[in-house]
């Protein structure tokens, strides 16, 4: 099985053994379940389910960033407390994950319960010399990580840069470097604090996901992934820490989703323009929401256009009439059609998940044509499956 691997900048052979640590970045659940969101995950589920199906076992990893600097000014400009806010938000995109049916995360670790396990790494990397107290912030001195800037592969300028934009403060005159980032600070009028040996405060974002993928999974993870806007700084950050406190590799291969737009714009929070899970799901079947995702590759930008929406439903109709059309399926005399190898196949080749789109509906349109019999239409059925999506049931508008 061959994917890209950010880290080495091409495609390589997995090498893996029979238990696979996944550890996905979660998300911050101050809004809905969009349709990055759906398309990122789709991607990690279509890997693990592949795995799954070449014997391995996989344990995912997918965390809440309960507390940082995006949720707590939302909660505020609501009203309400920030984790009744993150409660709401975590139910909505759980059932959204569901009604795709998408893997259940074997752990989903919440940054405010772990926050002992923070205070524990950033106390070990004060004493190592990795860190250091500058008036109420602790950073991470990167000067002392020679690596630092491995996985993207940026020069300090254009880091620096993308910091400004991405949460970092190249500018703090608190830093020692401008690429310094913030493992605690103590927190503004109204925000969650708690004690710590430096300060009373809350965690910097990155120290979250590498005290809890550490805690879930140890010091190396066999896949870290993410979307791509989290490449710098907020992997890049992780690796330097967790790399700096324990002396091995954080994750032996990196693999991350390409962004979505929306007809011609970026899709985002700030635009106004997401197009969320929970609407698209009144309107066509899930089955139909993962077909469509399908038609793209994971690690090539892309735009949706609502008229995608449709045509994946009659799409996935051809698709359940095909598969449920056989009169027989086991013990058929029907020779092998190759569609569940060929499905397999495109799948190791990069989660090339395009192809696999097409092999189903090609497969579809044979038994249209009355040229399918019943072996082809029962591996549409189990090549549909590996893909996620079930042809046994009967067409169902989604959950209101």
């Amino acid at each position: 099985m061959r994917i890209y691997d950010t880290a080495q900048k091409t495609v390589v052979e997995l090498e893996l053994g029979d238990h696979v640590g996944m550890y996905v970045c979660g998300i911050t659940p101050y809004d809905a379940t969009h349709l990055g969101h759906a398309a990122t995950y789709l991607a990690y589920d279509l890997l693990i389910r592949r795995l799954e199906n070449r014997g391995h076992t996989v344990t995912l990893v997918r965390n809440y960033t309960d507390v940082d600097d995006s949720i707590l000014p939302k909660a505020a400009e609501l009203g309400e407390h920030y984790l009744s806010l993150a409660e709401r938000e975590i139910e909505r995109f759980e059932a959204d994950m569901a009604a795709l049916r998408t893997r259940p995360a074997a752990h989903e670790p919440r940054a405010t319960r772990s926050i002992d396990a923070m205070i524990t790494m950033i106390s070990r990397l004060l004493d190592a010399g990795h860190a250091y107290i500058s008036d109420d912030r602790v950073f991470f001195d990167v000067t002392t990580f020679p690596d630092f800037g491995k996985l993207s592969g940026y020069s300090a300028d254009r880091m620096t840069e993308l910091a400004a934009e991405r949460g970092g403060t190249p500018d703090d005159g608190r830093q020692r470097n401008p690429l310094d980032f913030v493992l605690w600070q103590a927190s503004a009028d109204g925000e969650p604090s708690w004690p710590s040996p430096f300060g009373s405060g809350r965690p910097g974002w990155h120290i979250e996901c590498s005290a809890m993928g550490y805690a879930a999974l140890g010091e190396t993870i066999d896949i870290h992934g993410g979307g791509g806007d989290l490449v710098f700084p907020h992997h890049e950050c992780e690796i330097a820490q967790s790399e700096a406190l324990h002396g091995a590799p954080l994750a032996r291969y990196w693999v991350h989703a390409a962004l979505v737009s929306y007809q011609g714009h970026k899709m985002s929070k700030s635009l106004g323009n997401l197009v969320f899970v929970s609407d698209l799901r009144a309107r066509i079947d899930p089955r139909a929401i993962r077909l469509a995702l399908m038609a793209h590759h994971y690690r090539t930008e892309w735009e949706w256009f609502d008229s995608e929406g449709l045509a994946a439903q009659r799409d996935l109709d051809r698709l359940v009439a095909a598969a449920g059309a056989a009169s027989t399926v086991a013990g058929s005399d029907d020779r092998s059609s190759g569609l569940l190898a060929e499905v397999q196949a495109v799948l190791d080749d990069d989660l090339n998940a395009p192809m696999a789109r097409i092999a189903l509906l090609d497969a579809a349109a044979a038994a249209e044509r009355g040229a399918a019999g019943a072996t082809l239409r029962g591996e549409l059925a189990a090549a549909a499956a590996l893909c996620g999506i079930d042809l046994s049931s009967p067409l169902a508008t989604a959950a209101p």
